[in-house]
C-alpha cells in the first residue's frame, strides 16, 4: 500500500524534475533568443504604424511622441483608429494630426460590431484597410499604451527583412506597479522563454509553437494580406497568437524576439485591470478546457508542489527534493528577468506565488467565460457584441 509520505515524495520528485528540466531549457533557450540590432541601418520602405485606441487618453500622447521620434524611417505613416472612446483620446490624436502630416485619425464610431467579430480584430482590420496602410510594404500594429525607443522600427524591420520572416513578435519590457502586477506581469515573457523552443518555433507550422504579443507586431504587408489580414482571426480573443498561427499555416516563417530594448508597456494598472484583463483571454489560451487543465496542472506540479513539499513535508528527503525544485523555478525566472531587464530580486523569489496567481486567474477566466460576463473597457468580450 502506498503511503501518503511516499506519494508526496513521488509528486515532489516529478515536480522538481520538471522544474529542473525547464530551468535548463530556459538557459539554453535564452542563448537562441534574437535581439533586434539597435544599430540597424535606416529602412527605405514605407512603414505603416497602426494603432487601435479605445479610452487611451492617459497614454496615447506619449505613444505618439515615441512613434514620431523614430529614427531611420523616412517613409512613415501613423494611423490611429479611435474605437468608440468616451474620453479625450480622439481629441489628443487630432492635435497630433494637425501638427504632423504623418499622423491620421480614423473615427471608428460606436456602432455595433459586425457579426462574428470581436472588437480589437475589427479595429485592426479597419486600420489595415485604409488606403495609406495598403500602400505600405511593412505594417506594424502598436497598442496605444506602448512607448517605443527611437530605434525600434528600423531594428525590427532589419530583422524582418534580413531573416526573411513574415511576422516578428517582440515582447516589450513589462512594467508593473502594484503587488499583483509584479506577481503576474513577468510571466508574460517568462512563459514562452521557459517553455517554447525558439529556433524550432521559427520554422515550425505547429500552432502550439506560437507566442506573440499584440502590444507590438510587425508583418510583411504582402504576407498579412495573403492570410486575409485580421479577418482570419476575427473571433479570436488572442488575435496576436492567432495571426502568428495563420502565418505559420501559410508556410511562412515567424519569430518571437526580445523586445525589452525596443519598447515598454504597463499592460494593466491595478488589481481590477489585472483580473479583468486576464479573465477576458486566459480561457482561450490553451486550446480549450482540456488544454487549460493540462497546462495548469503542469504549472502546479512544477512550481507549486515542490515549494509546498519543502515547507510542509515531514520527510527530510522530500523536503530536500522540494527545495531543489523550488530553486529551479526561481532560477528560471531569474534568468529571464536578467535578460529582459525586469526586476530580479526580490520578485523572482515569489515565483510560486506568481504561478498560484496565474492558476487562480485561469479559474476566474473560465468561470466568467461560461457565465458570459467577461468584458474589457466597457465592451462585452463576446463575438459580435456592441461597442
Amino acid at each position: 500500500m502506498v503511503t501518503a509520505q511516499a506519494a508526496g515524495r513521488v509528486l515532489a520528485s516529478a515536480g522538481s524534475a520538471l522544474a529542473c528540466g525547464l530551468a535548463m531549457h530556459t538557459a539554453v533557450n535564452l542563448r537562441f533568443l534574437r535581439t533586434p540590432d539597435p544599430d540597424a541601418a535606416a529602412i527605405d520602405e514605407h512603414v505603416a504604424v497602426l494603432i487601435p485606441a479605445r479610452n487611451e487618453a492617459a497614454h496615447i500622447g506619449q505613444t505618439l511622441v515615441s512613434v514620431l521620434a523614430q529614427e531611420g524611417v523616412p517613409h512613415l505613416t501613423v494611423i490611429v483608429l479611435d474605437d468608440g472612446s468616451s474620453d479625450a483620446t480622439a481629441a489628443i490624436v487630432q492635435r497630433f494630426a494637425d501638427a504632423d502630416p504623418r499622423v491620421r485619425l480614423i473615427d471608428g464610431g460606436s456602432a455595433a460590431l459586425p457579426e462574428g467579430w470581436l472588437g480589437k480584430p475589427w479595429a485592426c482590420a479597419r486600420l489595415a484597410h485604409d488606403d495609406d496602410a495598403k500602400a505600405a510594404s511593412i505594417v506594424r500594429f502598436v497598442d496605444a499604451d506602448v512607448h517605443l525607443q527611437p530605434h525600434a522600427i528600423r531594428a525590427l524591420a532589419a530583422l524582418l527583412r534580413g531573416r526573411g520572416f513574415a511576422l516578428v513578435a517582440p515582447y516589450p519590457r513589462q512594467l508593473a506597479g502594484t503587488w499583483l502586477e509584479r506577481l503576474v506581469q513577468p510571466l508574460v515573457t517568462w512563459s514562452w522563454a521557459a517553455t517554447m523552443p525558439l529556433r524550432w518555433a521559427e520554422t515550425s507550422s505547429r500552432p502550439s509553437l506560437s507566442a506573440a504579443n499584440g502590444q507590438l507586431l510587425m508583418l510583411d504587408a504582402e504576407a498579412y494580406g495573403g492570410i486575409g489580414g485580421h479577418a482570419a482571426v476575427r473571433a479570436d480573443v488572442l488575435e496576436d497568437i492567432g495571426l502568428m498561427r495563420a502565418v505559420k499555416s501559410a508556410g511562412l516563417t515567424t519569430a518571437t524576439v526580445d523586445g525589452s530594448g525596443l519598447a515598454e508597456c504597463r499592460m494593466y494598472e491595478g488589481t481590477d485591470q489585472v483580473v479583468d484583463g486576464y479573465a477576458k483571454s486566459l480561457w482561450s489560451a490553451f486550446g480549450g478546457p482540456v488544454g487549460s487543465v493540462g497546462a495548469n496542472a503542469a504549472l502546479t506540479l512544477a512550481y507549486l508542489l515542490p515549494p509546498v513539499a519543502a515547507l510542509t513535508s515531514r520527510d527530510r528527503g522530500t523536503r530536500i527534493i522540494g527545495v531543489v525544485g523550488a530553486a529551479a523555478g526561481v532560477a528560471s525566472r531569474a534568468l529571464v528577468a536578467r535578460r529582459t531587464g525586469e526586476r530580479v530580486l526580490p520578485d523572482v523569489l515569489a515565483h510560486p506565488a506568481s504561478i498560484g496567481a496565474f492558476v487562480a486567474l485561469n479559474a476566474i477566466s473560465w468561470r466568467r467565460h461560461r457565465r458570459g460576463t467577461n468584458s474589457w473597457k466597457g465592451r462585452a468580450v463576446t463575438v459580435g457584441s456592441s461597442a
